[in-house]
């Protein structure tokens, strides 16, 4: 699949046809007899193709006035791959957007994040969009306020302020226009049965995370449990949980896979999080991914398409706090995987911020950049060199030197971790491929991949094993999970 799909309309009218729901995201469909717009799959009858008119946004459609279909729910349909694989101004935008920077600071706050002009900004996402970054976030506002009514017993007004509308007035303008429904009637008419329910005494809210199919659980959440730093992360009952530093406040998430979604339990100090939350946790799990394209490319290797038929679907596991996963590869610099844990409990002891959690045994969130930075290195349980690298990273961090977000610059952070003491390639790459979200960082100095290239008949030297990976891109860091799964380490398998 390619940047552009939308402008492909043999193609898209095709996906409409047989429903095809890995396009779901890519692209939406708008049915000018009607006035609605779909996701491809939408169950009900295509319409004639004459009638079909493509989009590359839910966003672009409500411009051109067509509301979300009652059946498909096409708001709520995946991301776009393409905002997580990408590194250009668009892709950077969006995934800005998504993390709720345009409700928080304006369209130029957003430019500034990102080093542009709010007009030239405006241009590039129109451009490629159909929508302005206002019109982007207003699609999510929207996203967000009919979870809310769906699925929680709030109020009309709390929830109008919690999706990040500035007025009642505007968030009800909004959700009429889109959904075609007040919001009374979207709350009346939402089934018993909808994925989200009122969490009681708790007030926590319960959700289904779509994806990609196919999805390989195992790695995924094996690698998140395996690392999980006590206090901060656990797996309790078939689920990982974790505490969560947003803007407004804090909160805790516990994810469970199914076989059709993750199931997501969200506990929030303030509701205004809820869209960041869900974001945040989406590109943890890298629920955007397209398995499809990265599986069919890895498979054009014949070493790798033995382990990609065997358990197809694989992600890469990421991470809801960047600055906070740069901070643990150091901690995890050439000790082993409970060591790193070790080290990360006792700073998350000391220096985190304490948290209730009635449903489970969290108790704090890891600590914050500024936080760390006033650490008296003697304290560290580590090597003198690992030290350094420690207290400069987390002082670099705490003054904006570096700056880890979805908005940052690949090729230029990768620069400046390169700079920083103790930083090499493996470091920097992990970074780049768990924190960034690079698709294509690689780790040919890694011992586990060296040994599962040796046993595959790949080359093993770092050298030779980058040439060879040459073929695998864009997509080296899913190969990375492939090699890795050889192994019997933990991170691979699902607890039990």
């Amino acid at each position: 699949m390619q940047k552009g799909m939308h402008t492909d309309t043999e193609r898209c009218v095709r996906a409409v046809q047989s429903k095809d729901a890995r396009f779901d995201g890519w692209f939406f469909t708008a049915v000018v007899t009607t006035g609605i717009y779909c996701r491809p799959s939408c169950p009900v009858v295509p319409p004639k193709p004459q009638n079909m008119r493509f989009f590359p946004s839910a966003a672009a459609c409500q411009q051109a006035g067509f509301r979300a279909c009652k059946r498909c729910r096409p708001d709520t349909s995946p991301g776009s791959p393409e905002w997580n694989q990408r590194a250009d101004l668009v892709a950077r935008a969006m995934r800005l957007i998504a993390d709720g920077v345009v409700d928080r600071e304006g369209v130029p706050g957003l430019a500034a994040r990102l080093g542009y002009s709010t007009r030239q900004i405006e241009r590039q996402l129109l451009a490629e969009l159909g929508a302005g970054p206002l019109a982007l976030a207003r699609a999510q506002r929207a996203q967000a306020a009919r979870l809310l009514i769906e699925t929680t017993p709030l109020p009309m007004a709390d929830i109008a302020f919690a999706a990040g509308f500035a007025s009642i007035r505007t968030f009800n303008d909004t959700v009429r226009e889109v959904f075609a429904l007040s919001p009374t009637d979207l709350r009346t008419r939402a089934p018993r049965s909808a994925p989200g329910t009122p969490g009681g005494a708790t007030g926590a809210l319960t959700l289904r995370l779509p994806f990609r199919a196919p999805l390989n659980p195992d790695n995924l959440f094996g690698h998140l449990a395996a690392t999980a730093v006590p206090g901060v992360e656990e797996w309790r009952d078939g689920a990982y949980r974790r505490t969560l530093r947003m803007p407004y406040g804090h909160g805790i998430v516990s994810l469970t896979p199914q076989p059709d979604h993750i199931a997501c339990r969200l506990t929030l100090s303030d509701l205004r999080d809820l869209t960041v939350a869900i974001s945040r946790c989406r590109r943890m799990l890298d629920l955007d991914a397209d398995p499809v394209a990265i599986d069919d490319q890895l498979r054009t290797d014949p070493m790798l398409a033995p382990l990609v038929d065997k358990a197809p679907g694989r992600r890469v596991p990421r991470t809801v706090d960047e600055a906070e996963f740069a901070v643990r590869a150091v901690l995890g610099q050439q000790v082993s995987t409970a060591a790193a844990r070790t080290h990360a409990a006792r700073l998350v002891t000391a220096h985190g911020e304490r948290v209730d959690d009635p449903e489970g045994g969290l108790t704090h969130l890891f600590p914050a950049p500024a936080a760390l930075a006033s650490v008296d290195p003697e304290s560290l349980a580590m090597p003198r060199t690992r030290r350094t690298t420690f207290t400069t990273l987390v002082r670099q961090l705490a003054d904006d030197e570096v700056w880890l977000g979805p908005d940052s610059d690949w090729p230029e952070t990768r620069a400046r971790l390169l700079s920083l003491p103790g930083f090499g390639p493996w470091t920097v790459d992990v970074i780049a491929m768990r924190a960034l979200g690079d698709p294509d960082a690689f780790l040919p100095t890694d011992l586990g991949i060296r040994r599962a290239a040796q046993e595959l008949g790949l080359p093993s030297t770092p050298a030779a094993l980058t040439a060879r990976a040459a073929a695998w891109r864009p997509w080296r860091a899913y190969a990375v999970q492939y090699l890795w799964a050889t192994d019997s380490h933990p991170i691979n398998f699902l607890p039990v």
